[in-house]
């Protein structure tokens, strides 16, 4: 396929020298007659510029660049993600309910929500009339890092960085670049190694009371965001219910070919 992708490339390629060849060598004539033919000479070109653009463009993207894990960030990988539940059972489509409230108190309100998680590329809230997708949303980032998907994508690239105590918990981090930008680093706890921070762009999110699906997989169900410069809470997000899916909805899964 990809051959034939290039055989017409460069049949059009040639199309487009000869066009361009044969309006130079046109034989002299009155003004209108060599006027009407450059512009026919001029359309036929770029209907052949149009066509091999659409063709560079149906061209499949190169595989995505390998990312690079540090020796020392492998047997941390393999613990936070054992202590998950297990690379088989790390979450990718799935279904959950939240509440969310910003502010910096939690006075048990806020929006709640269902969303359908494909991350991080898609990101749905179901809505009365079906489902809305959150385009352009980093906060997709955010639920890909926590299901730990981060870890053991062949695009991230992983190293180490130093412990650091938050509060009374003694954490071991790892540096995630490449698949994300710009680059997040996740914090987990020593005595457990789940997860309990992330520290991405300008905040820090704090990760805590962590269930277990039947599955053995396991989420938390509590983040609150800190302003990274003042570490003053800003929103809360209470994680109700999480259901593994097994494919997306029908009317999410992209169009078969």
């Amino acid at each position: 396929m990809a051959r034939q992708r290039t055989a017409n490339r460069n049949k059009l390629t040639l199309s487009f020298m000869f066009a361009v060849h044969t309006q130079s060598h046109q034989p002299a004539g009155t003004a209108c007659a060599r006027g009407v033919r450059g512009i026919r000479a001029l359309l036929a070109c770029v209907a052949l510029l149009a066509t091999m653009v659409a063709l560079n463009a149906a061209e499949p993207d190169a595989k995505p660049a390998q990312g690079t894990v540090a020796a020392a960030a492998k047997p941390l990988i393999q613990k936070a993600v054992e202590a998950a539940g297990g690379e088989a059972n790390l979450l990718r489509y799935f279904t959950f309910k939240d509440r969310v409230l910003l502010g910096e108190k939690d006075t048990g309100f806020g929006a709640k929500r269902e969303s359908v998680m494909d991350a991080p590329r898609h990101w749905w809230l179901k809505t009365p009339s079906g489902y809305s997708e959150r385009k352009d949303e980093p906060a997709v980032f955010l639920v890909w890092a926590w299901t730990l998907r981060a870890l053991t994508d062949p695009a991230s690239s992983i190293e180490t960085v130093p412990d650091v105590k938050d509060g009374e918990a003694e954490l071991w981090g790892l540096s995630v670049s490449g698949s994300v930008k710009p680059a997040m680093e996740l914090y987990f706890t020593k005595t457990t190694g789940l997860l309990a921070r992330i520290d991405w762009r300008n905040d820090i999110h704090r990760f805590s009371d962590w269930r277990t699906l039947p599955t053995g997989t396991k989420y938390p169900a509590r983040v609150v965001g800190h302003k990274k410069a003042t570490d003053k809470i800003w929103y809360f997000d209470d994680v109700t219910e999480v259901t593994p899916l097994k494919e997306l909805p029908e009317k999410l899964q992209p169009p078969k070919p």
